[in-house]
């Protein structure tokens, strides 16, 4: 059975992208904002859902960047979709899980970062976006590679 998931690529109007700092294990991962898709909802409905929760922001989404895969054992069957989106309202501010209780929370901060900032990260999730980000921001960028396996 596949589990679904979805991030979202916001840049604001300086070409800075949104992330979010979670706290897993003891360690801060930083990673665009996204999460699970629900019961009865698309992957695009979930991306926007997904940001408002955890920054305020409200979305739209522009297109597809990419499609990710992973099978294994230990995990099992997972995809995320990525998408480009772009804000249409709400106030940048740090969100919470409605899943998890107060003392549950895993969200740590919610910031706009530059590409040299992002660089610099120590723990980026997945740690390709720090790589493959900037080409799929560009207006002409129409990757064949859409669709992706993680291993």
């Amino acid at each position: 059975m596949w589990t679904g998931g979805v991030r979202v690529v916001i840049p604001d109007e300086e070409g800075k992208i949104l992330f979010v700092k979670q706290n897993h294990e003891g360690n801060d991962i930083w990673m665009v904002p996204g999460g699970g898709i629900e019961e009865g909802e698309n992957s695009a409905e979930a991306a926007v859902r997904e940001v408002f929760e955890e920054t305020g922001l409200k979305i739209r989404i522009i297109r597809l960047l990419w499609h990710v895969e992973e099978v294994s054992l230990n995990r099992g069957q997972r995809f995320v979709n990525y998408f480009l989106g772009e804000i249409s309202g709400g106030k940048l501010g740090l969100g919470r899980d409605p899943e998890l209780d107060g003392n549950g929370q895993v969200l740590r901060e919610v910031i706009f970062l530059s590409k040299v900032e992002i660089l610099n990260l120590e723990r980026v999730h997945p740690e390709n976006l720090k790589r493959e980000l900037w080409e799929a921001l560009e207006p002409r960028y129409y990757s064949n590679e859409v669709y992706k396996i993680r291993k």
